[in-house]
């Protein structure tokens, strides 16, 4: 059944309008029609079992007949902080973080990010949100991950004080990876955790002393030397098998 997120704004009692881009994808792609079921989310996480009443070229008008009990969401809240990488290469991590259950990404602007002087970067905010939102609609998610904007090292910083684990992937630690962090923490109660993945250059190792410094886990992630935008979903995958829903049962 497809999945379409709206705004809380857009529901009044027991019905619904869903406006933009989804009322062309609906009559046009999906060729769904007035007696077709649809799930409906606010965007909060409250889900709504629906059927359409009206389509047309600006509205698609939907009864909403019961709620929904289902929470696909994991009970570990991983943060994503993303060197910025070049070219697309944002589109596929916050892509494939979504559908993994990233509940934030914020990329930051290390010593060695390339980018770092071009502010166009700053306008591909809206995009990485729309991305998140498809890849949630795919994914049968039940809340939209926040793509935040650019930030500079010096407010990661003081951003990470706030968490219950910080995880560094960096490709010269030796060793102590993701099964050693899960062994330390296994009697502590984890739900907050801040993943930090360094630009195609690599970190300083005068930033990863202050990742350090506020008691950050530096990890490898194997012998192998994985892509920057590798790297942030196959940390989140581990963790969320270990820490998070993943793994099932």
């Amino acid at each position: 059944m497809h999945k379409f997120f709206i705004s809380k704004e857009n529901i009044h009692g027991d019905s619904c309008i869903i406006e933009g881009e989804d009322v062309k994808h609906i009559y046009k792609v999906l060729r769904l029609d007035s007696g077709d079921k649809v799930n409906i989310n606010d965007g909060e996480g409250t889900e709504y079992l629906g059927e359409i009443e009206e389509v047309n070229k600006k509205e698609v008008k939907v009864k909403l007949i019961e709620k929904v009990e289902l929470n696909n969401e994991s009970n570990l809240k991983v943060h994503l902080y993303q060197g910025m990488p070049k070219s697309a290469k944002m589109d596929l991590i916050v892509q494939k973080c979504t559908e993994l259950g990233i509940s934030e990404i914020t990329p930051i602007i290390t010593e060695r990010v390339v980018v770092k002087s071009e502010l166009s970067e700053f306008k591909k905010v809206d995009r990485w949100n729309r991305i998140a939102l498809e890849a949630c609609k795919q994914s049968k998610r039940s809340l939209i991950p926040v793509i935040n904007t650019p930030i500079e090292f010096e407010d990661l910083q003081e951003a990470l004080k706030k968490y219950d684990l910080i995880v560094v992937p960096y490709e010269n630690q030796k060793g102590e990876g993701i099964k050693y962090v899960v062994t330390e923490v296994k009697n502590k109660e984890i739900k907050d955790v801040a993943i930090i993945i360094g630009p195609e250059g690599g970190f300083e190792e005068s930033e990863i002393q202050s990742f350090k410094d506020l008691g950050a886990y530096i990890v490898t992630l194997g012998p192998r030397i994985l892509r920057t935008e590798t790297a942030g979903f196959t940390a989140l995958s581990l963790l969320m098998y270990e820490l998070g829903d993943l793994g099932g049962i």
